[in-house]
This record gives C-alpha cells, structure tokens and sequence, in this order.
C-alpha cells in the first residue's frame, strides 16, 4: 500500500475543506481516487466517469507523468509519489 501525496487544484478544493495537499494510501491511482471519495464525497464524480476512465478536462499525473500514458488509472503507485490533479484549461481563439 503505496502512501502518497495527492496535490488538489483549487477549483476542487471545496471538497477538500480548502486543503491544497491531501494524503492518500493505495497501490493504484484508482485506488488513491476511491479512499479520496471516502474523505471528500463528491471528489470521485468531478476525476472519473462512471467507467472509471479519467475525464476529459481533467488530467492526473504521478509524479512527471500523465497517468493516460502509463495505465490509466491502473498505474501503480510507490512509496512518496505526488499524485497531481490539473484541470484541463480551454481558451485561445
């Protein structure tokens, strides 16, 4: 069981009672995601769709990494990873 770091971005805060960092136990991301719901409802449903699958505006990397290009919300987790929940920003022209 994987202790790790998860860094929450500030538009989900509001689940986390406006902590920045959280910390999580669990061999996967998905894992990590479902403890987070068990402490912050809600914060699962805003992550991953109903099949598990990271949605679309949302991006989750471990450590360096976009866990879309490791395995999924499979990738396994170590000891002191920092999981990053960024939000997808939309703009331009």
């Amino acid at each position: 069981m994987a202790k790790v770091t998860v860094k929450i971005p500030t538009p989900l805060r509001k689940f986390t009672a406006g902590q920045d960092l959280v910390s999580a136990e669990g061999p996967t991301v998905l894992a990590v995601v479902d403890e987070l719901e068990a402490r912050h409802a809600g914060l699962k449903a805003k992550l991953v769709d109903e099949n598990n699958k990271v949605r679309r505006f949302i991006n989750i990397y471990c450590n360096e990494d976009d866990v879309r290009f490791l395995q999924g919300v499979s990738t396994e987790l170590k000891d002191n990873d920092v999981l990053s929940i960024i939000p997808a920003i939309a703009g331009g022209r």
